[in-house]
């Protein structure tokens, strides 16, 4: 099942996508949500999809594929190495990439993202999937060299527009530690791996955030980048593709 957010003159809200019809819900798909549709249908085609979630923190992963850190020249990381991208840096499918005036380079970074279904706190890896909503794709964009001179992460993640996800949460997918995850700019490959790279799977990941902070419905987490990041300028175009989910779109603007 493909869950989107919509706008249509003014209006937004919820739906799910059946190849190019909308059964819109009645509220959100959290909580039983999606049982609960209005009997309107719209088409794909004349409705903006916004990102498909919103969360109130996205919790975002450094260091998590084999080949993004040896890339680095970092050792594997013994836990899950954690940092966080504000609500205010989420834009959807199409929008536009603000390119910051005091950043002098400015990355892609594509990763699989997790979008939680119900409220999680102190779960184990067995029982992640029933708190699991399901999945779609992100862009941790990062400035880099603010994060170099920062040393840290949050000024380089954190910008407005620096995390557009989307296009749609599709809650189908048998297993989240098999998907190829790709970058494009412009319509060349930048980067080509698989979550079965991942230094931590979806199941640890979510165990070990949920016993640090409470994650809320809608609330993201971004599973880390694969080897290939690379820089982006005004007017480029990048694809993130996410096997089993789709294509997020994003202009980079000035």
């Amino acid at each position: 099942m493909r869950i989107v957010r919509f706008e249509l003159k003014g209006r937004s809200g919820y739906g799910i996508l059946e190849g190019e019809k909308i059964s819109v819900l009645w509220g959100t798909p959290y909580g039983g949500g999606l049982e609960n549709t209005t009997g309107e249908v719209m088409s794909l085609s004349e409705v903006t999809l916004l990102a498909p979630c919103e969360p109130t923190k996205i919790v975002a992963l450094g260091l998590n594929y084999r080949d993004h850190a040896l890339e680095f020249g970092h050792p594997l990381p013994s836990e899950p190495l954690i940092f966080m991208k504000p609500s205010t840096a989420v834009i959807g499918p199409d929008e536009d990439i603000v390119y910051p005036a005091m950043s002098r380079r400015v990355d892609y970074e594509a990763e699989l993202a997790v979008v939680m279904g119900r409220t999680c706190r102190h779960v184990t890896a067995e029982d992640f999937r029933d708190y699991v909503l399901g999945y779609t794709a992100i862009n941790d964009v990062t400035a880099r060299d603010l994060q170099k001179k920062d040393g840290q992460f949050t000024r380089s993640k954190s910008f407005d527009t620096f995390a557009p996800l989307g296009p749609w949460i599709e809650t189908a997918i048998p297993d989240p530690d098999n998907l190829m995850v790709e970058a494009y700019l412009n319509g060349a490959r930048r980067q080509h791996s698989s979550t079965r790279n991942l230094v931590f799977p979806v199941a640890t990941l979510v165990s070990f955030i949920s016993r640090i902070m409470t994650l809320w419905p809608g609330d993201v987490i971004a599973t880390g980048t694969p080897a290939g990041v690379g820089p982006m300028a005004p007017g480029d175009v990048v694809e993130i593709r996410v096997e089993g989910v789709g294509t997020l779109r994003n202009r980079v603007v000035s």
